[in-house]
């Protein structure tokens, strides 16, 4: 029958799921003239001091200083199934129905991440020739994101307890399992940048500049009160094999004394044989009941690392060309846990965690003395960028990014401008992507305005939303069972919500 085919499935109980990184997500929305008009490459403004560092040379001389803050709400959803087609016909078929799933045997599970102040700030000071910058802002990662129920990945393991169970003779009218489960990650690049420009004439300036990058990663979760349902009642298996353990240590005793007191050989025999298969019985048990105790996980992961940028701007007419070099960043990060359950972040290990590099141009043409038009083109080099067991050798291509904007004065005192954006990224079969930290290509649109409230000052505001596609990846993984090896198709949907919210003073002295 093919409900015998649900055997003992231990090993997938250790819940040791990859919740490393997927890869560092690079963020350019360092000002809030980015947000309202993403083509920025080609622009010359304060904000240039990330996006166009050479072209800032072209400011008035004097000191230039831009403050920003943003209001970031982020979503990231994941609809997850497993599939195991040696037990088509059983409860076990597609496991994650037996708690919550839907009829296709899918399940969601909602990360949601909110930062209500996000801040950043360039300043320049320029003279006739030199210039000089500094910048802050949060460079790379992913944010944050908490996932109240858990990830696809730790449910996996926990949603096939009902098959182990029914192996075990422990059968159910009603199979089900239960778990509590909560995950949150954090992802963080703070970057400090320095530079120098030199305007070599009134239509070429130069940048040279490093940025010191501190890595802070961050993970803690736990998976508390793993039940399932035995004989119609659900039962926290910690408790219903400690349990279980008990009587078996005291029928192994019972056993062993009967063989210790009995003169007949064959009796005696007999006796100390039915104590050894006990035993192993309870050594089974017991390594079972540590498998489904409650887990923690509290890592903190560090690293740092410098990268080198130039930088280039070049005007002419109504024309203005600029461009940006990011040299890759070789670095490792080190993992300061105070407790891992899992197994996956052992502490002190130290793993690679590249910034890829990146190149940027762009250019802006005036079509009138108050419109104009942007254009840029973002390219990193992704497959350059070491990641732990060399990650990145999965990323089928490079990272792109399409920008074009527009710029509006209305009046010499109010500007208006939008722009759009669009990423791809190079996922492949997307065997890249974790469940905790992921990427999908997307479309972002924002605009906003300039406004001008003091004789030296200028209030920028801007909305920029971003629309994620749904990135399907599609797995096969092998379990080991009592009856040899056991495929599972595993499918993970994954797509992302984000908007922001920000405002801006850019301020000369």
């Amino acid at each position: 029958m093919k409900q015998r085919k649900a055997c003992a499935i231990v090993g997938l109980l250790a819940i040791a799921s990859a919740v490393q990184a997927g890869g560092y997500l690079t963020n350019t929305n360092h000002n809030i003239a980015f947000n309202r008009n993403f083509a920025r490459v080609g622009t010359i403004g304060i904000d240039g001091v990330y996006s166009n560092p050479a072209g800032v040379a072209f400011l008035e001389n004097g000191f230039h200083v831009s403050f920003n803050v943003q209001n970031v709400y982020q979503t990231r959803t994941i609809t997850s199934s497993m599939t195991l087609p040696a037990l088509q016909g059983t409860p076990f078929y597609q496991p994650f129905k037996l708690n919550g799933g839907n009829e296709n045997g899918e399940k969601q599970f909602v990360g949601k991440a909110s930062v209500p102040v996000l801040p950043s700030f360039q300043i320049a000071k320029n003279y006739d020739k030199w210039g000089f910058q500094l910048g802050f802002g949060i460079v790379g990662g992913g944010g944050k994101a908490t996932f109240n129920a858990g990830l696809p990945s730790f449910e996996r393991s926990i949603s096939m307890l009902p098959a182990l169970l029914y192996s075990k003779d422990l059968k159910s009218p009603t199979p089900g399992y239960s778990v509590s489960s909560y995950i949150k990650g954090q992802q963080y690049d703070f970057g400090l940048q320095l530079g120098t420009t030199y305007k070599v004439n009134d239509n070429l300036a130069v940048y040279g500049g490093a940025r010191f990058n501190y890595i802070y990663n961050k993970y803690e979760g736990n998976i508390l009160n793993i039940s399932a349902n035995i004989g119609g009642q659900n039962r926290n298996l910690y408790d219903f094999f400690s349990e279980t353990a008990v009587g078996l240590t005291q029928l192994a005793s019972q056993y062993a004394s009967q063989a210790a007191a009995a003169t007949d050989p064959a009796t005696k025999a007999k006796l100390e044989g039915a104590a050894k298969m006990v035993e192993g019985k309870l050594k089974e048990v017991n390594e079972t009941k540590e498998k489904v105790k409650d887990k923690y996980l509290d890592c903190t992961q560090r690293g740092w690392g410098i990268t080198p940028i130039i930088g280039i701007d070049y005007r002419t007419g109504k024309w203005n060309f600029g461009a940006r070099y990011e040299f890759t960043t070789k670095f490792n990060i080190q993992n300061d846990t105070k407790r891992d359950d899992t197994g996956m972040f052992r502490d002190g290990v130290n793993t690679p965690n590249d910034l890829p590099g990146i190149l940027a141009v762009g250019t802006q043409y005036s079509v009138l003395d108050n419109l104009r038009l942007m254009a840029s083109f973002h390219y990193y080099f992704d497959k350059d960028a070491r990641m732990a067991n060399d990650k990145q050798r999965l990323i089928k291509s490079n990272t792109r990014e399409y920008l074009a904007g527009v710029e509006w004065d209305v009046t010499p005192a109010i500007t208006l401008s939008a722009g759009g954006q669009s990423t791809r990224y190079g996922l492949g079969d997307g065997q890249y992507l974790s469940d905790l930290s992921y990427v999908t290509s997307s479309y972002s649109l924002g605009f906003g305005a300039k406004i001008k409230v003091a004789k030296n000052a200028h209030l920028n505001v801007a909305y920029f939303f971003t629309d994620y596609e749904n990135f399907k990846k599609e797995y096969e993984t092998t379990i080991p069972s009592a009856v040899g090896p056991m495929k599972a198709q595993n499918v993970d949907d994954f797509t992302r919500t984000n908007k922001v919210l920000g405002v801006g003073l850019d301020i000369k002295f």
